[in-house]
């Protein structure tokens, strides 16, 4: 396979993994502070890379890359967590699902504006349908309107898809496991102590149940953590817009998993936009990208002395 369609099978396990984020945030949240899971599940992800990183003996980012690494972590291991924490509080995760397909442009823009790339037209045509269609289920569902929580999604859109759109960046330099490590790691003096005070403040931590636990540690060790290992080499090989797209079938995706879950119900209007979208997405993988520079190495630290774990070269 070239690198491309690599990078789309990269990308479409990242977003089968992110895809039930929303369903376990939502199981975590009835029963624990969801700024406790918001800030939690980036300590919990923080403390893993600590060991990831001694075992890779991964050399340190140079100072270029510390910066590039706080923008992305702002937008994937603190914005999004929290916001959409704060929104599972009170909309389904099957609501929240179809507000986040706007993610995909979102990436795709921020990828032509920070990265370089430049989609076709025809690509942007694509793009704005797939958006276009979930977000108008969004309104279907809702009844012509949005939720308030929809403010809370939408942040939590516009934050991920600039760490997303980062990440994908510097994982071409770096590699994508290192990229998450490291943007949790520059985390972790905040996060920890916050996850620490909030616990204990929060009565739930004593009294959650199993079921609140399994949601939080889901999103802490899968959402957080593995699930951007794939994400971000899919971005490196395949290109930010292009794969990007794949998270049009998140939604859907996660609706399946909701209905699984927590007994969100699937209706046959979920299936009908599902199959939309699918179509646009398969159009859309035809349409010409053209990729810019991307992030090249700086001279005093080559690729080859940033070495990555062999199952994700």
């Amino acid at each position: 396979m070239n690198h491309e369609i690599r990078g789309m099978w990269y990308g479409f396990i990242g977003v089968a993994i992110f895809s039930l984020t929303l369903p376990f945030t939502r199981m975590a949240v009835q029963e624990l502070n969801p700024l406790f899971v918001g800030f939690g599940r980036g300590a919990a992800a923080g403390v893993g890379s600590l060991f990831l990183l001694w075992y890779m003996k991964a050399p340190l980012p140079t100072k270029a890359q510390w910066r590039r690494l706080a923008v992305t972590a702002a937008g994937v291991v603190i914005g999004f967590p929290v916001f959409s924490s704060l929104a599972m509080q009170s909309v389904p995760a099957s609501h929240g699902a179809i507000v986040l397909g706007a993610l995909p442009l979102a990436t795709a823009l921020v990828g032509a504006l920070r990265c370089g790339e430049r989609p076709s037209p025809w690509f942007w045509l694509a793009a704005l349908t797939g958006s276009g269609l979930v977000i108008g289920f969004a309104l279907y569902e809702g009844g012509g309107s949005f939720h308030a929580a929809d403010l809370a999604l939408f942040a939590a859109v516009a934050l991920a898809a600039v760490g997303y759109a980062e990440g994908g960046r510097l994982a071409q330099a770096m590699g994508g496991p290192q990229v998450i490590a490291w943007a949790l790691v520059l985390c972790l003096p905040v996060l920890l102590p916050l996850t620490l005070w909030l616990g204990w403040s929060s009565g739930a931590v004593a009294t959650a149940s199993a079921r609140g636990w399994l949601g939080f540690a889901y999103v802490s060790l899968f959402s957080m953590f593995i699930g951007f290992f794939f994400w971000y080499k899919g971005l490196a090989l395949g290109g930010i817009a292009r794969v990007a797209q794949m998270q049009l079938l998140q939604p859907f995706m996660t609706l399946l998993g909701a209905a699984l879950l927590i007994g969100d119900r699937l209706e046959i209007s979920n299936l009908l936009f599902a199959a939309a979208v699918i179509a646009v997405v398969a159009l859309g993988r035809r349409a010409g990208v053209r990729r810019g520079g991307g992030l090249a190495a700086p001279a005093s630290r080559p690729l080859a002395a940033e070495p990555e774990p062999k199952a994700f070269r």
